[in-house]
């Protein structure tokens, strides 16, 4: 049951005006209910391994509290489990396969044959989220939740159970049992911020994905400037895909007086990439920061470990994305990028560099910004390709035409080639245009904080404009499954 479908609205509609009907001790059984069939609506099968999930998670809270002596134990057991669940159905395929490139390089036959295994959707999201409150009761963060059904419904919350945000249990799961009543304020806001992630998703990424997936499947077709153009666009496809999910359930969650924390704030403001991962996917940063950056030893045992740990925290957070060496490639680029930027901080601060003209400092902002997009950009490279051999052609031809840039004829005729017509281009131009400025008021605070400041008909022609645009420029054939599905 896709967020950009007809169905979930209905759903939606449903469940929210049964959730404001029944008396509130009840309402979280309605949510329980409601986040099964919204996950059964995909693969009815499935419902039995997240409910395990949630299941086997419950009982290693408790043993966890229970016997504290082997609290260690019991929760290594645990992650254990919930990892190799997820290393089933995730990484083997991708494991066997590799095995299966090696042996054939050397030509000996490989004893294993192919094989193929149904990714459940959202595993890696629910994993994380299930295995994150196991380790807060270890570190005794708060206590074990004493109510399987409770729990269940901390891991299968339909807003953000497929693709996040990751949620902690002292941020969510009390919230879902308070007696939320119904309040209209909620209700604007959770509609204005589903409306914004619709504009994003429906408008723009699922637009600018033709042009992308043309490039990108085809890579051998095309050369320098229809890469550039294709890579700038996937960066901005991944933003509005991902972002819009995160506000649609951040707004539909809102709905029923919940509050989640939020996902992105304005990424592609970032005047480092260190910036850029403290704005993107914030869930899954601070999930990886808590869970493996700091444990391993954070920046408290030197330089080298630090960097060290810097690079084992990316190229996992890469493989996490996607069974495929291009993920694990782009993970460790990200953290690659990491390391020099604080080599250059330090050089920096040796050198004592420092200006103090707010009009050099301001435009120095603004080539920092310039230049970590394009690095992000360079990296996504290796996480859109479909294979390494195709990211590498990629790179080595970005600039394969750069000698007849200057030709307008020839920009034209390519700008036509990519999947996509004049008219399209320019009215998905006029939309990102509109993002721009919405994510410069972004960059401190939510847009619609900002609106709510402003007068009542100026709010009101902004929402109007963004619905008319939503139902005259959005992709409503063929919906596309948001990209983050696949992780």
């Amino acid at each position: 049951m896709l967020f950009n479908s007809l169905t979930f609205l209905i759903f939606l509609i449903i469940v929210l005006s049964l959730y404001y009907i029944l008396p509130y001790k009840y309402r979280w059984y309605l949510l329980l209910i409601g986040s099964c069939i919204f996950y059964m609506a995909w693969r009815i099968e499935f419902i039995f391994l997240i409910l395990f999930s949630s299941f086997f998670n419950y009982y290693i809270g408790l043993l966890i509290e229970r016997y504290e002596k082997n609290s260690k134990l019991i929760l290594t057991i645990g992650l254990i489990i919930n990892f190799l669940i997820l290393f089933i159905f995730k990484y083997s395929i991708f494991i066997n396969h590799s095995f299966m490139s090696i042996y054939n390089y050397f030509n000996i036959p490989y004893p294993i044959k192919d094989f193929d295994i149904v990714l459940p959707m959202g595993i890696s999201f629910y994993t994380f989220q299930a295995t994150s409150y196991t380790i807060d009761i270890y570190r005794k963060r708060y206590k074990a939740e004493k109510n399987i059904l409770k729990l269940s419904l901390y891991i299968m919350f339909f807003p953000q159970l497929v693709a996040g945000p990751i949620e902690r249990a002292d941020n969510l799961l009390n919230q879902l049992f308070l007696n939320h009543k119904f309040n209209i304020y909620n209700v604007s806001i959770g509609i204005k911020i589903m409306l914004i992630g619709y504009f994003k998703k429906i408008v723009i990424a699922d637009r600018v994905a033709i042009l992308v997936n043309t490039v990108y499947n085809s890579p051998y077709d095309y050369n320098g400037i229809s890469f550039i153009i294709a890579t700038i666009f996937f960066a901005i496809q991944l933003y509005c895909d991902f972002s819009g999910y995160s506000d649609i359930a951040i707004g539909c969650s809102k709905l029923f007086g919940i509050d989640l924390m939020e996902n992105f704030k304005s990424p592609y403001f970032s005047k480092s990439v260190k910036e850029f991962w403290t704005r993107w996917h914030i869930s899954l940063s601070t999930w990886f920061k808590d869970y493996l950056y700091i444990p391993l030893g954070g920046n408290r045992k030197g330089t080298l470990r630090t960097y060290y740990n810097l690079m084992i925290t990316f190229l996992v957070s890469g493989i996490w994305h996607g069974a495929n060496w291009t993920f694990v490639l782009w993970g460790g680029l990200n953290g690659l990028y990491q390391i020099i930027g604080d080599l250059k901080n330090k050089l920096i601060r040796i050198i004592g560099f420092n200006i103090k003209n707010q009009y050099i400092n301001k435009f120095l902002d603004i080539f920092r910004i310039l230049i970590t997009f394009i690095l992000i950009c360079f990296s996504l490279i290796f996480f859109r390709a479909n294979t390494v051999k195709d990211a590498f052609y990629i790179v080595n031809n970005l600039f394969s035409d750069i000698n007849i840039i200057n030709d307008i004829q020839y920009l034209y005729n390519v700008s036509t080639e990519l999947g996509l017509n004049i008219f399209e281009i320019l009215m998905v131009t006029f939309c990102i245009i509109i993002l721009f400025f919405m994510e410069i008021f972004e960059y401190k605070q939510r847009i619609y904080i900002s609106l709510n400041k402003a007068p009542l008909f100026i709010r009101f022609i902004f929402y109007y404009i963004i619905v008319i645009i939503i139902i005259s420029m959005g992709v409503f054939s063929n919906a596309g499954q948001f990209i983050y599905f696949q992780f």
